[in-house]
């Protein structure tokens, strides 16, 4: 994969910005050493570097551009615009254009382009056989069937479709006024879809005039009708089967569903019906469906009396709702995976823990639309924001990367070490924590930074400015490269080292 542009642009936009600042900051930029540095003016740009972790993070005017190499990862943003993220350990990049509208993907066998799922392009490298081809649907549409060969599709003139959709073929002309379909050896040819068509495969044959007349059979297999559909359905299905199912609709005063193992009846449906399973031992009454229903069995029971109360037990899952949609509890159980959710109405207030047993692992999450979010990863870094307009409803890692940091007015992350930073109005204030230092600066009135013996105070982006180092003090201003000192004396190399600051955890 070529080197992206990210990097180029990357330098090139913090040239211009530090030859922009650069009579105001020429105190702050201090020499690089491994630990790694700051450099920010606000709004403007934002730059953070840790050599020792291999990251380095320039954003410009907040939120908006991001240029950011985290190990093997660059990611390049112009939000809500394009987000980009480039992966060396394994040669990919994917690409979101106004997520979520278009997105591409580029990995070792070709490229994927995608507009909102309808259009769709795979470019395979040379060598490599691509079955899905591009798709505009549903005006376009071509592939590579390894069964049948290449095809197309130009809806609605005509087209020839192999082995997707649910269809073994596909073809038409001039749709809808001719159409045919293959699926395990049944063909069926439409005529003025859906009006007319007719059925034919091995011992099988039918036809139907919809909705009025219709009727097909399988020897040995199925038998079917209907009259003015839905109103009257009669099908025998399952006969090579030795439980063969016996369905009857008259539509809708009365339907079943009958077979030897499962026996299904509802009256004026859906509101009255009851459900009789001997396989899975199972009971089920419906009595204005769907406000009242119980069911009963070794692997399911349920008490719905809504909008009251419902509860639906499985064998390793349990759904309850107070007063619905008020409030519901939900819990899912297995030998590797735990997970407890609470809501009200919705999304307006939602908690969720999720537990890996095996791996020992464990996230969790809280959610209150439109105030905030608050999570809890594997590793143990904590992470509340506000505001959250959308990710209550819409938890997508699209929104997350492209959308929330521009509404995200303060966010901040934590962990049980006591590692914490804070993020007010996209870094007008902001705050990092760590063993071995601390520093926060409200732009442009004060910075402060302190690690181990050094010390940092800046008030107006180095107007005056007070640094101390070991023994060592000394005071400057108006922006000036000398100022007076004193304390005892240190290696002129050891006065200058940088202090140590690390954006994120």
């Amino acid at each position: 994969m070529n080197e992206p542009m990210g990097g180029k642009i990357f330098f090139i936009i913090f040239l211009i910005l530090l030859s922009v600042a650069s009579p105001l900051m020429a105190q702050e930029q201090q020499a690089e050493t491994e630990e790694g540095s700051i450099i920010t003016f606000w709004p403007l740009f934002d730059y953070r570097e840790s050599p020792r972790q291999g990251f380095s993070n320039l954003s410009i005017l907040g939120p908006l551009i991001k240029f950011q190499r985290n190990g093997e990862t660059e990611t390049t943003a112009v939000r809500p615009f394009f987000y980009r993220t480039d992966d060396d350990s394994d040669d990919t990049a994917r690409t979101e254009y106004l997520y979520p509208l278009a997105s591409t993907e580029t990995w070792a066998e070709g490229k994927y382009l995608q507009v909102l799922h309808l259009f769709q392009k795979r470019t395979p490298l040379p060598g490599v056989v691509e079955r899905r081809g591009t798709m505009l649907f549903p005006f376009y549409i071509s592939g590579n069937s390894e069964k049948y060969g290449p095809y197309v599709s130009v809806f609605p003139f005509y087209g020839d479709i192999y082995e997707r959709f649910w269809k073994d073929e596909y073809h038409y002309v001039l749709f809808p006024l001719y159409g045919r379909t293959v699926k395990n050896g049944t063909e069926t040819r439409n005529y003025l879809y859906p009006f007319f068509s007719l059925i034919k495969g091995e011992k099988e044959s039918g036809f139907q005039f919809w909705p009025l007349y219709g009727q097909a059979e399988k020897e040995g297999v199925y038998h079917k009708r209907f009259a003015l559909w839905p109103i009257y359905l009669q099908e025998e299905q399952g006969l090579d089967t030795d439980s063969p199912t016996r369905k009857f609709y008259l539509f809708p005063f009365y339907t079943s569903s009958v077979s030897k193992k499962r026996a299904e009846k509802h009256y004026l449906w859906p509101f009255f019906g009851s459900v009789s399973d001997s396989e899975k031992k199972l009971e089920e009454r419906d009595y204005f469906w769907p406000f009242v229903v119980t069911i009963r069995g070794e692997s399911r029971s349920l008490d719905r009396y809504l909008p009251f109360y419902s509860e639906d037990r499985r064998k390793s899952s349990l759904k309850r709702w107070y007063l619905w949609p008020f409030y519901s509890h939900q819990e899912l159980n297995s030998d590797s995976f735990q997970l407890e959710r609470n809501r009200l109405l919705f999304f307006l207030y939602s908690d969720s823990k999720e537990t890996w047993t095996i791996d020992g692992k464990s996230r969790s999450k809280v959610s209150c639309w439109p105030l905030f979010t608050y999570r809890s990863d594997e590793l143990g870094i904590k992470t509340i924001s506000f505001p959250a307009p959308v990710e209550p409803i819409l938890n997508k890692e699209g929104i997350e990367n492209s959308w929330a940091p521009l509404w995200r007015l303060y966010i901040q992350k934590w962990n049980d070490a006591g590692d914490s930073a804070v993020s007010f109005l996209w870094n007008l204030y902001w705050h990092e924590s760590r063993s071995d230092g601390f520093a926060y600066e409200l732009f442009p009135f004060i910075s402060y930074r302190s690690e181990k013996q050094a010390t940092d105070l800046a008030l107006l982006k180095g107007l005056i400015r007070y640094r101390k180092h070991n023994k060592t003090n000394e005071l400057r201003f108006l922006w000036l490269p000398f100022g007076l000192e004193w304390g005892a004396s240190v290696v002129p190399d050891q006065r200058k080292a940088g202090m140590d600051t690390r954006s994120g955890m």
